[in-house]
């Protein structure tokens, strides 16, 4: 564990490369099927790409995206070998042969020592995840599925037009061949209680999953949340509640999942609300000392 209470992504990193590890985020131009009329046009209900992202827009060449981030994160952060991060969008809903030529623009450079590949459970195959287990042997590969919630109400509240079977089904086919599997979850959907958000830690628990990416429901503008929000539809968690929620969410999953993430965060310009979001390190703080009260750590509540 990187510390009493969970296991980090940074701990990952360190206790896999041993020296200094960064992410680079990457835009290869790929769209999402919610979005460009595949699936819908409207995106799930709280989908503000400029809300997360700093690449959005028209893409540079990979090449140049890297090579700029790497003299960045050697300058700024000290770091000695980058994991290429596929963020924006779904970045296996193109060609095969269109994901074979952003994938390996990596190999130009040997200091990246691992690919994240972020994308939907509806958009991947057995082709497409055998092309990505290629990159097993040359590199630390994982593959980011946005879940959300297991609850299906819930996904048809928030369009995100897949299901948990579909999620199941996709974890699966990538363990099977060596890939590890992270998930996105969102705490405090609209309609989920407690023991929802609970239900959710033990079945991706069930599941093996390696690695989790905690969000808190934000509002960010120009979305349908925002106009639910307006219209005093939705209730947001306060920063209490969600510290609560996500020690409870991790009491639920095994001791050796990687907390990829603990909390989200958004662009000041675009985020409406909370606010209380951007104060990452207070909110994980936070949430170590709630962990401390109650003497538990991940992996406590595990039946």
């Amino acid at each position: 564990m990187s510390n009493e209470y969970y296991y980090s992504f940074r701990y990952y990193l360190d206790q896999t490369f041993h020296c200094r590890a960064h992410r680079i985020s990457l835009n290869a131009g790929f769209s999402c099927p919610n979005r460009d009329g595949t699936l819908s046009s409207e995106g799930c209900i709280f989908c503000n790409e400029a809300g997360f992202s700093h690449s959005t827009g028209v893409a540079q060449p990979l090449a140049q995206q890297i090579a700029l981030a790497r003299t960045r994160l050697k300058e700024r952060r000290g770091a000695e070998k980058f994991i290429a991060y596929f963020q924006n969008a779904s970045n296996t809903h193109a060609l095969l042969a269109q994901l074979k030529q952003a994938y390996d623009a990596i190999r130009a450079f040997p200091d990246i020592v691992g690919l994240m590949i972020a994308t939907r459970p509806d958009c991947v195959d057995e082709a497409r995840l055998d092309l990505i287990a290629e990159y097993c042997q040359d590199y630390d590969v994982w593959i980011e599925y946005g879940l959300q919630s297991i609850h299906e109400q819930t996904l048809r509240e928030i369009n995100r037009n897949h299901t948990f079977r579909q999620f199941v089904a996709a974890a699966k086919l990538a363990k099977a061949r060596g890939i590890k599997v992270t998930s996105h979850v969102i705490l405090g959907l609209p309609g989920e209680t407690v023991e929802h958000m609970r239900q959710t830690a033990a079945a991706l628990a069930e599941l093996g999953i390696d690695g989790v990416k905690l969000h808190v429901l934000h509002v960010v503008k120009d979305t349908v949340l925002a106009e639910q929000y307006a219209a005093g539809q939705i209730a947001l968690l306060a920063e209490a509640e969600y510290v609560s929620r996500a020690c409870d969410f991790l009491e639920r999953l095994p001791a050796q999942c990687v907390i990829m993430r603990l909390v989200s965060d958004a662009r000041p310009d675009v985020l409406v609300a909370p606010q209380w979001i951007n104060d990452k390190q207070r909110i994980i703080q936070a949430i170590e000392k709630e962990f401390e009260r109650r003497r538990t750590r991940q992996g406590f509540n595990r039946a």
